[in-house]
């Protein structure tokens, strides 16, 4: 059979070209933010409008088309939808059972103000989850953390998603650079390092930025040196393990020290004043009526220590299931045991990238991997399994609440499908590419502009792996044309990626599963969005300083 090449300007005018193929990922932030249509019927609408654009105007045929469509939904189900299934699963066992209300308890014991209860839940916690598996998971395991303490739907939501943004770049043990070092033939080091010189300035200002997002500024001005001791104590970690060890435990270690140093300081320091809101600071959060707000701080009667120990189990089972998910050892195993790589028939290895997207053009595989014993989904679903033992839950009870959390995700689960079969489509259509290239004609501000398209692969795929893999060649080879180092731009593009993050509409729905609000995706998109792209601008100066202004010249990796 004949392959079919993609085509990247087929308007005349790499501009409207780009505006064109632009077109579905307009149609699904009109529907969620304006229309606010339900999450799965704008990302359905979105994937109609994309393969209509890729069709007609791209003249991608409707076979593949259809095919990469396909394969993004069963992609998208496995691995992102098994583990917000499993994650959410675990969440209302434990709520069933009453060991959250224990351990939520247990959590206010070591801080009873709320600004200081998301430093160490949403930012640390998350940071851990996302360093040993990524993928959706420290979004929804945070999400549900803090709506089990009373946070209001939105707060949870949003602040979670603005959380999960630093450690982004090293998640699932450094997958994401990984990927591009893969893809691009950098060296992996460099890359790491490089990521390791932008991003610790963002991991000590994120902080600072969502508690100002959840308090306002004078909110925040009340726990700053916490603040400051949170940040400080993961972004010298952060940067000391990506430059000189490697990328791979780099958010476990940095995550890890975070939470001792703000637990230990929390000993000797507490705020003037405890803030004991949940809802956002300066507006009128209805969704805080959806939830009872609970008791911010012990009531007088102390818990049990081995009741508190019994509550944290499944976590605890959970952390270590996830981290040994994340290790190439467990993996290959694992992988040993059963795994299944089946190349998809009529599409994979018909598409052909061109240059200038690549130097030389190149076939795309199109397989999907079905290796559901070391996705990190099993892994959660295990330490579920353990939990209710160690609980005493009925197997009935167990089943049951399966069979439940079942019904209660299917619209996630059909909008996870519905984005990843967009996301996959975009890429084997060459939109992606279209856009890209509009990016790289920007010359002297491609800093800039090609931070921001990280920014906007991640926002299309829900991955920096993802990002990393549609973009890094491209950055490579603009970065090479404009004299620009390919080190730093494809770090920038990982970099900027990570604020791309909190406005897929992958972890949207996975934070509005997580929280239980579900149908106010669209509320969550316009709350989070400002803060998403002003960071990512902020990304993207510091980038334009690495490349042209001394000393931050200083800093690039690889010249």
């Amino acid at each position: 059979m004949t392959t079919w090449s993609q085509i990247y300007d087929p308007m005349g005018s790499i501009l409207i070209s780009a505006l064109v193929a632009a077109l579905p990922v307009a149609t699904m932030l009109v529907a969620l933010a304006f229309l606010r249509m339900q999450a799965h019927w704008a990302a359905l609408a979105a994937l109609g409008v994309a393969i209509a654009v890729a069709v007609v105007i791209f003249g991608m045929p409707a076979d593949i088309a259809w095919r990469a469509a396909a394969l993004g939904a069963a992609s998208g189900l496995f691995p992102i939808g098994w583990i917000v299934l499993n994650i959410i699963f675990l969440y209302r066992l434990t709520v069933a059972n009453g060991s959250f209300k224990v351990m939520q308890d247990s959590i206010a014991g070591v801080t009873a103000d709320r600004r200081l209860q998301l430093l160490l839940i949403a930012f640390a916690f998350g940071a851990f989850f996302e360093g040993a598996s990524g993928f959706g998971t420290p979004v929804a395991v945070t999400g549900a953390v803090l709506i089990g303490l009373g946070f209001s739907p939105l707060a949870a939501s949003g602040l979670s998603l603005i959380a999960n943004t630093a450690p982004v770049a090293y998640g699932a043990l450094g997958s994401p650079l990984i990927a591009l070092s893969a893809v691009t033939g950098l060296d992996l080091y460099q890359l790491s390092a490089m990521v390791g010189r932008q991003l610790p300035f963002f991991s000590l200002l994120v902080p600072f930025w969502l508690i100002w997002a959840f308090a306002g500024f004078r909110g925040m001005l009340g726990v700053w040196p916490a603040v400051l001791v949170t940040g400080v104590s993961f972004a010298i970690p952060q940067f000391l393990v990506s430059n000189y060890i490697g990328p791979f435990l780099v958010d476990v270690i940095a995550a890890l020290v975070s939470m001792a140093c703000l637990v230990l300081f929390l000993q000797v320091w507490r705020p003037a004043t405890v803030w004991t809101s949940t809802t956002l600071s300066g507006r009128v959060d209805n969704s805080a009526d959806d939830l009872p707000s609970r008791a911010t701080a012990t009531d007088g009667a102390p818990v049990f220590k081995g009741a508190v120990w019994q509550a944290w189990m499944p976590w605890v089972i959970l952390c270590a299931c996830v981290f040994a998910w994340g290790t190439a050892d467990v993996k290959a195993w694992l992988n040993g045991l059963y795994m299944v790589n089946l190349p998809i028939p009529g599409l994979h290895q018909m598409i052909t990238k061109v240059p200038p997207v690549v130097a030389a053009p190149t076939t795309e595989a199109a397989t999907f991997l079905f290796n559901i014993l070391s996705m990190t989904g099993t892994g959660i679903l295990l330490a579920a399994f353990l939990g209710a033992l160690a609980s005493g839950t009925n197997p009935l009870a167990f089943v049951k609440q399966y069979v439940q959390t079942i019904w209660v995700v299917r619209k996630s689960l059909l909008t996870i499908a519905a984005m990843l079969g967009l996301g996959f489509l975009t890429r084997y259509s060459g939109l992606d590419a279209t856009m890209g290239l509009a990016f790289a004609a920007t010359g002297f501000l491609y800093p800039l502009f090609g931070t921001m398209l990280g920014w906007l692969g991640v926002a299309l795929t829900g991955s920096d792996t993802a990002s990393n893999v549609l973009f890094g060649g491209l950055q490579k080879i603009s970065a090479q044309q404009l004299g620009l180092s390919p080190i730093l731009m494809a770090a920038a593009n990982s970099s900027g990626g990570v604020m791309g993050k909190m406005i897929d509409a992958q972890s949207i729905v996975v934070a509005s599963t997580a929280t239980g609000w579900y149908g106010k995706e669209g509320v969550i998109l316009r709350y989070v969005f400002f803060h998403s792209i002003a960071l990512a601008v902020l990304v993207g100066l510091l980038v334009m300083l690495q490349a042209y202004v001394y000393p931050f010249t200083s800093l690039v990796v690889g010249g």
